[in-house]
């Protein structure tokens, strides 16, 4: 009831807030981090599901953009914070900007692993994960976990054998046009591990091609189940044979079954649990070569796509200053050398 004394100014003001507390406890608000693999197609995905038509550009470092779908014959559009970090795992600092205490009762993460490059695989996928996972447990407090689904239902026989991640994950092997043309024993033992890493983490797993319009129309209703809340895929297809397709809890280790060893001997492998044993034996056959990221890197300087008249005349002549400064200091120094 407004109090007499209040004035026209101040009523019309508290309608107003109103009417926006009202629209934001009705608009759903989520985010969605993607990361992965180095040149892996996280961009190309991430345009495609939001049906944006344009040309992707290398994500050099942490990129944020949005999207907004209307939820039914509702106005109101739902919206989904979208980060991109680039760089494979040699940016792995910059993971701590999107993981907030504010956004994690709806946050979920895609990890797209490129599948024609195997021996970055596990070093990337592991990597990645334990940095988001430490994260958010230094982001959530109990509490705020509160309404997280879980992954596993409380029947299901792998609860205390796995290590769901707190929040929804995706994984998603990218570039399965080159992966198809792998040698059928070196598919089976990739396609095995990462529904291993994904049933073990607690997350989905998608194989998918951007060459292909139908893996990526499964791919979209995965990311924009995590982004949108519309429905989720639920066919499952385990077959290696096949793009793999297994929803988060339809998976088992039983039917996964035992780490594909090709010429591994798994009795003389030391290992301190199962993820360590799978790593392992997926390193024996993949060597990991994630330490070659690093070298790949750019100077986001010089990336032509990011070029501006202006800044970059100026950045010349302020390089051009410091070399003759470098110059100039390293004759005072001969000079000084000398007369000593």
């Amino acid at each position: 009831m407004p109090k007499t004394s209040d004035t026209l100014w101040e009523l019309a003001a508290e309608e107003v807030r109103k009417a926006e507390d009202e629209e934001e406890q009705s608009l759903h608000q989520r985010t969605v981090f993607f990361l992965g693999s180095k040149g892996g197609g996280k961009t190309t995905i991430l345009l495609r599901c939001l049906d944006r038509d344009e040309p992707p550009k290398a994500t050099l470092a942490l990129e944020y953009t949005f999207g907004r779908r209307a939820r039914g014959h509702n106005t109101l559009k739902d919206i989904a914070h979208l980060w991109e970090l680039g760089g494979g795992d040699s940016l792995s600092d910059l993971v701590q900007i999107p993981v907030t205490p504010q956004c994690m009762k709806a946050f979920s993460v895609v990890l797209v692993l490129d599948l024609s490059k195997p021996n970055f695989l596990w070093a990337t996928a592991t990597k990645l994960l334990q940095i988001v996972r430490m994260l958010m447990d230094k982001a959530c407090s109990s509490s705020q976990r509160t309404g997280i689904p879980l992954t596993f239902r409380k029947d299901h026989p792998d609860r205390e054998l796995t290590d769901p991640l707190p929040v929804p994950l995706l994984i998603i092997g990218s570039k399965y046009d080159l992966f198809q043309d792998f040698e059928s024993e070196r598919r089976k033992i990739i396609c095995k591990t990462l529904r291993f890493l994904a049933h073990y983490y607690g997350g989905s797993l998608i194989f998918t091609s951007n060459r292909s319009d139908t893996m990526m129309s499964k791919t979209r209703m995965f990311v924009n189940h995590l982004a949108f809340g519309t429905e989720g895929g639920k066919s499952l297809c385990t077959d290696p044979s096949k793009p793999l397709m297994v929803p988060a809890g339809m998976d088992s280790l039983s039917l996964i079954g035992s780490p594909s060893t090709m010429d591994v001997d798994i009795g003389t492998l030391h290992a301190r649990s199962a993820l360590d044993l799978w790593k392992k034996v997926f390193e024996k056959i993949f060597p990991s070569e994630n330490t070659s990221e690093h070298k790949e890197l750019k100077d986001p300087a010089k990336d032509p796509q990011y070029s501006e008249l202006v800044i970059d005349s100026m950045r010349a002549q302020k390089d051009q200053e410091l070399n003759q400064y470098k110059r100039n200091m390293s004759k005072s120094w001969r000079d000084l050398d000398l007369e000593s």
